[in-house]
This record gives structure tokens, C-alpha cells and sequence, in this order.
């Protein structure tokens, strides 16, 4: 049985919207900020993490998060890191292609989590990979689905 597109059509869709100019320390101080924000005014259960290169720079944990949203968070990053693609994304071009990324990707489950809530931040000239930006907590659609709302609205101010 074939996994259906539409969701692997929407996330490509949304990695090519989502590129930046360009993203430092600074930058990750102010968007990791307004995720907590927003995180906060939704009593959200999330841990918020930011990474550029291999070099975490923001992370922080509201309230009802756990210490297993932290290691979710890193598994997830480490897909986004190796791949340069969203952690959503990945697990969908490999069920599209009717794959189980735990078996196929062949890497180790206890280090790479294909699930939703991991974003690459991507220059938009050149399309180079500076980090990744991403929360757990939430099922994956909803971690994915917070992301980019808050990537989308970082990247319009």
C-alpha cells in the first residue's frame, strides 16, 4: 500500500519557502525567544532547541516537558543535521517511497528520530545548511506544524 504525497508536497513546499538571509547567536536569542513566548501563552509542554553547525545555542524547557522530549529533540536534529531536510520530511520521503526509516535508513534509532518537529535553517542564496531550529513535546505533525508557523513568522519581521 502506497503512503499518500500530499503531506511529503506540503513540507518540500515549505523548506523551499523557509530560507533565510542569514542567522547567528543573535538570531537564535530572538527566535528561540518568541517560540518560548509563543510556547508559553499556549501552556505548550515543549522543549525548544537551536542548533548552528553542531553548536547548540538556545534551548529551554517549559513546563510539563521531560527530559525524553530533550533526547527526542536531539535524535530529531541529528536527522535534520545529516540530511538537510526537515525531520517531518525525512520520515515522509521514506514512507512515500514505502520505507521504514528506522530499517532502511540504516542508522542507529537510538541516535536519529525521522519524526515531525525539526526545521532546517538554510541560507536562501546558495542554500547552505547553518543549523537546524526545532521543538518536542506535541505529536509530530503538531511540533512540525508550530515550527514552521514560528519560522515563517520570524522570517516576515
Amino acid at each position: 500500500m502506497s503512503h499518500p504525497k500530499d503531506l511529503h508536497d506540503q513540507i518540500l513546499a515549505e523548506e523551499a519557502e523557509l530560507r533565510l538571509d542569514g542567522f547567528g547567536v543573535d538570531d537564535a536569542w530572538a527566535l528561540g525567544s518568541q517560540m518560548r513566548q509563543a510556547a508559553a501563552d499556549r501552556a505548550l509542554p515543549i522543549a525548544i532547541g537551536i542548533v548552528l553547525g553542531r553548536q547548540r545555542v538556545f534551548h529551554t524547557a517549559l513546563p510539563g516537558s521531560s527530559a525524553d522530549n530533550d533526547d527526542w529533540l536531539e535524535r530529531k536534529t541529528a536527522v535534520v543535521l545529516r540530511y538537510g531536510r526537515s525531520s517531518l520530511g525525512v520520515g515522509e520521503q521514506f514512507r512515500v517511497g514505502g520505507k521504514d526509516f528506522d530499517v532502511a535508513s540504516r542508522l542507529d534509532p537510538a541516535r536519529y528520530a525521522a519524526h515531525g518537529g525539526v526545521f532546517p535553517l538554510v541560507l536562501r542564496r546558495g542554500g547552505a545548511l547553518l543549523g537546524a531550529v526545532g521543538v518536542s513535546g506535541l505529536p509530530q505533525r503538531e511540533d512540525h506544524a508550530f515550527v514552521v508557523e514560528q519560522l515563517r513568522a520570524f522570517c516576515a519581521a
